[in-house]
């Protein structure tokens, strides 16, 4: 699963995910992408999760980038624990995505199966997506 080699804080604040995406909401590498449409924080599971579904339906033909990653560690307190005495500690990581967001890009595949390849995947995402197209792919 993703998550980074080494980070400068072991914990981070909750935060909000306000606004729309400044970056990589075009494609950049494939014909083919997923765009979330709306904010939430995707975890590296289910990246992987969605990857894995994604390969699985094009049968590993095609090329897949993940354009997100998992770089917000998310705590947690351990069960039946009272609250108090400080932070718990960091469980598992999540990317903030923003809405406008390209979140997966596919090529080498014909549209429909891509199309249903990111329907399937976007099942296991906590987060709106929509299917998008390079402009000269007819769709």
């Amino acid at each position: 699963m993703l998550q980074p080699k080494r980070t400068k804080f072991r914990k981070a604040h909750k935060g909000r995910i306000h606004g729309k995406a400044k970056g990589g909401t075009s494609l950049n590498f494939g014909a083919y992408g997923m765009k979330a449409m709306t904010p939430g924080r995707v975890s590296a599971r289910q990246i992987e999760a969605a990857r894995r579904t994604i390969t699985r339906h094009m049968k590993r033909v095609g090329k897949l980038w993940i354009r997100v990653f998992p770089d917000v560690p998310v705590s947690s307190k351990p069960a039946e624990v009272r609250q108090g005495k400080g932070k718990g500690n960091p469980e598992w990581w999540a990317a903030r995505v923003k809405p406008g967001r390209v979140m997966f890009e596919l090529d080498g595949v014909p549209m429909e199966l891509a199309r249903e390849a990111f329907k399937l995947a976007s099942a296991k995402l906590p987060v709106q997506t929509k299917f998008i197209a390079r402009a000269g792919e007819e769709g």
